[in-house]
């Protein structure tokens, strides 16, 4: 479900089934690292948008968490500690984080969500078709990681 209000209340209205967070996180630099920062934001929110798609039902897609990429790390992680918090609060089970930003993967173990770290595909240069065969081809790759989540916790 997209964090639009239509399926906001249908989430409210079926909390039960619903117990999965995906939250992407990403950084925004200006400067010289701006079209690199961009480039990573369109990878990975077309690759949730296309993960929300799969698991309809199941999954609610958040908005983005978006930093600055020149904040402190502490103060970031704490903020995304916030938000986990609140999630968890929420009575989601499940908690995604998806980005290609790869000091993420020095601060996963502190995290109680599972966070998935993904290089970023360059697609600006790619047509629509071919943007969407990597996007798939990168979702199968990641369904197995949301089932055996799902199941280790049943």
């Amino acid at each position: 479900m997209k964090w639009i209000p239509q399926e906001v209340e249908t989430y409210l209205n079926a909390k039960e089934y619903v117990d999965t967070a995906v939250v992407p996180l990403y950084s925004v630099s200006v400067g010289g690292e701006m079209k690199q920062s961009a480039a990573a934001a369109e990878f990975i929110t077309l690759l949730t948008s296309h993960i929300e798609r799969q698991f309809t039902g199941r999954i609610v897609l958040f908005p983005p968490f978006t930093y600055l990429k020149n904040d402190s790390t502490e103060k970031v992680f704490n903020e995304l500690l916030n938000w986990e918090y609140s999630i968890f609060q929420s009575e989601f089970k499940h908690v995604f984080y998806i980005t290609s930003e790869i000091e993420w993967r020095e601060s996963s173990e502190k995290l109680k969500g599972s966070l998935i770290w993904l290089p970023a595909i360059p697609l600006e240069h790619m047509s629509d078709s071919q943007k969407l065969t990597i996007i798939d081809s990168q979702v199968k790759q990641l369904l197995p990681l949301f089932t055996q989540k799902w199941h280790e916790n049943m």
